[in-house]
């Protein structure tokens, strides 16, 4: 993707480059830069939801939808768990500042995904956790398991205990 660079960015760009920093229009820059970070949040919170809520689906669907049809595999379920996997540490790695507060922005919208799970799957939404299930690197894994996902359509092993002690106790 090209990155546009108006006018009023070049002069800034130029202004700090030479070092004349009463040239710069700070107001303006410091709200660049909030506006920057809202929208590099926003791209990190969504792709967490559209993640946390594939997760769910997989644990507490997929068996079901498995047993029924002998076709079904999961795959494109697996495939957005895939690339959102391999896009939020890519979007961490360009916008290091959000690695910090990454626990709390999973606590912050495990509700969303928990809601979108429950409106995709038809479960009641009370059937899924109240709180995550899932550790930050468990979401973040590269592997994938859930209870009745037949060996051949797994990626490796998520470890499930927590979110299995969490409802099935």
């Amino acid at each position: 993707m090209a990155v546009i660079i108006t006018p009023w960015a070049n002069r800034q760009i130029d202004a700090l480059s030479a070092g004349r920093f009463a040239d710069l229009d700070i107001a303006h820059l410091l709200e660049e830069l909030r506006d920057m970070g809202r929208c590099e949040r926003n791209e990190l919170e969504n792709r967490l939801v559209i993640l946390l809520a594939h997760l769910l689906k997989w644990q507490f669907q997929y068996g079901r939808l498995a047993e029924r049809w002998k076709e079904f595999k999961g795959d494109s379920w697996r495939s957005t768990i895939v690339e959102q996997r391999d896009r939020i540490p890519r979007r961490l790695d360009k916008s290091p500042g959000l690695k910090s507060g990454l626990s709390g922005l999973i606590e912050e919208i495990y509700s969303d995904a928990a809601g979108l799970a429950a409106k995709v799957t038809g479960i009641r939404i009370n059937c899924f956790p109240s709180v995550c299930p899932y550790t930050q690197e468990q979401i973040l894994d590269d592997l994938l398991q859930g209870p009745g996902v037949p060996a051949r359509y797994r990626l490796g092993k998520l470890i499930i205990d927590k979110a299995r002690g969490a409802h099935h106790g």
